[in-house]
């Protein structure tokens, strides 16, 4: 019988490529589209998984949020640092 776990992945597109994380086993993968790139991530966390088995935890709290990267931020956070 199967243990099926569900776990978590953060796409980001760099190069060209989208770059899969599984936060909660930090394996990392790569793929031409989302879909490959989620199914190398499911590859890769599967073999990890067989040597370094993960215990039950609470699912990730993922969240989003806005920074402002202006120059002029950048030069005020700075001049804060004394």
């Amino acid at each position: 019988m199967f243990n099926m776990k569900t776990f978590t992945a953060v796409l980001h597109k760099e190069e060209g490529v989208y770059i899969a994380e599984c936060p909660e086993t930090g394996t990392v993968s790569q793929g031409k589209t989302v879909e490959e790139a989620v199914a190398n991530l499911k590859e890769a966390t599967e073999l990890y998984l067989e040597e370094f088995p993960v215990k039950e935890t609470e699912k990730p709290i993922m969240t989003l949020f806005e920074v402002d990267s202006d120059a002029d931020v950048k030069e005020r956070v700075g001049a804060r640092r004394c």
